[in-house]
């Protein structure tokens, strides 16, 4: 007895931090929002622009727009208004506190496991959701974690009831994780020994993916079903996109050298090295998804802000470039990330479009990531600068046309603590 009820008060203890009781937004109709410096990705900055939606849609864009009648008008004069900003390489949803084992739900057991989906484990109650809306993110791709083949990747809306209103877009990518190049600083045999195991899982992810070509042409159906193999079958047609997470060069290098051999539409995820293999990245035309915009120096003999710089340095190399902070919670930092990469070098229009409209075009989501006619009416305002910490405070965020509540048990901790 004396366990059952230790048990379930380590239960009841839980449930706040899991779910969270805002109430997911409705449709806000015609709204005009006026005199906001309009950062649209797409045609530069237009300073004190309006911008008009209407059925989630944005219906015009310009330096002076007419309120139809029975539109809301919002004066922005002294705001900016952006996209909405889409969180590549996430486990929102996925992960709520990382020492509690039940509430982590980001990998399976196995190496090869292409037919799960990370969307199915997605809690759209879960109380890191509304903090992270704070600081202007309104779409995650729901990554799975794992080794080798961990599975496929979908994203969705930051807001809603449940998953069916939360899905923007099922099976993004297969994500595949690289298995490690590097070797121990230790004696030679046990240097050889770790090559040997290195060469052993390369070998078992090679006879994977060439199983999985044959049960894909195997159209007859001869060979019995496969859940694993049924699920790569986009793959080998050119209609799913393989994420491969890597970041020493010899890992890119190893994962290029598939990705010329099958012909897979890919992406590199992590690409800490990414600039010393540019050329071949450009010349295949593979775009990287940089995490570490605000990391430390990988090695030793690396300069503080190396980290810092490369994502300049790939933009000058003309790596296509995306940017993502890994993770839950911290991910709510991709703006400031962004942001330091400007510090560093990377050219501000270049930083919002690595967390806008290139997220959007790698993970084959139409409408997203402009400010422009026909787009979704997802935006984000805020005082000042977004990619800068110290003005970018958000003050209103719009998912398709629907204005979210940014209240979060962040902001009600600090209004609390105030009050001692």
């Amino acid at each position: 007895m004396r366990f059952l009820t230790l048990s379930l008060a380590l239960l009841a203890s839980l449930i706040p931090a899991q779910a969270h009781d805002l109430i997911p937004a409705k449709e806000s109709g015609v709204v005009l929002f006026k005199g906001a410096t309009l950062h649209t990705v797409s045609q530069g900055v237009l300073p004190q622009g309006d911008l008009l939606i209407a059925d989630g849609v944005i219906q015009a864009v310009g330096p002076t727009l007419d309120a139809p009648a029975d539109a809301e008008v919002i004066d922005l004069s002294g705001h900016h208004l952006y996209p909405a900003l889409i969180a590549l390489d996430s486990q929102l949803g996925l992960r709520e506190i990382g020492m509690v084992r039940s509430t982590v739900d980001t990998y399976e057991v196995g190496d090869h496991n292409p037919q799960l989906r990370a969307s199915v484990a997605f809690n759209p109650d879960s109380e890191v959701i509304p903090t992270v809306r704070r600081n202007g993110i309104g779409y995650a791709q729901l990554v799975p974690e794992g080794d080798l083949l961990a599975g496929r990747s979908a994203l969705v809306a930051l807001d809603g009831w449940n998953l069916h209103d939360s899905l923007v877009q099922q099976d993004t990518g297969l994500h595949l994780y690289w298995p490690r190049a590097d070797l121990p600083q230790g004696d030679v045999e046990e240097r050889k020994a770790t090559q040997q195991q290195r060469e052993a899982r390369l070998d078992e992810l090679y006879q994977s993916i060439e199983a999985a070509q044959r049960y894909h042409q195997a159209q007859d159906g001869s060979l019995p079903v496969d859940t694993r193999w049924e699920a790569m079958r986009p793959l080998f047609e050119g209609q799913l996109t393989l994420f491969i997470h890597a970041n020493d060069a010899r890992q890119i290098e190893q994962a290029l050298d598939l990705v010329e051999q099958y012909g897979f539409p890919a992406v590199i995820v992590g690409g800490y090295d990414a600039v010393h293999v540019a050329e071949r990245l450009v010349a295949m035309e593979v775009p990287v998804i940089y995490t570490h915009a605000n990391g430390l120096p990988r090695r030793i003999d690396e300069p503080y802000d190396h980290a810092f710089a490369l994502p300049g340095l790939m933009h000058d190399k003309g790596i296509t470039l995306a940017l993502a902070w890994t993770g839950s919670w911290d991910s709510r930092n991709l703006a400031f990330a962004a942001g330091q990469a400007v510090a560093y070098g990377l050219p501000a229009e270049v930083a919002l479009s690595a967390i806008t409209e290139v997220p959007a075009r790698l993970l084959g989501v139409e409408g997203m990531g402009t400010l422009a006619v026909g787009q979704r009416a997802s935006l984000v305002i805020s005082d000042g600068d977004l990619l800068d910490m110290g003005q970018g405070n958000v003050t209103g965020l719009y998912l398709e046309g629907r204005a979210v509540d940014l209240d979060n048990r962040h902001q009600r901790l600090y209004q609390k603590y105030r009050q001692r």
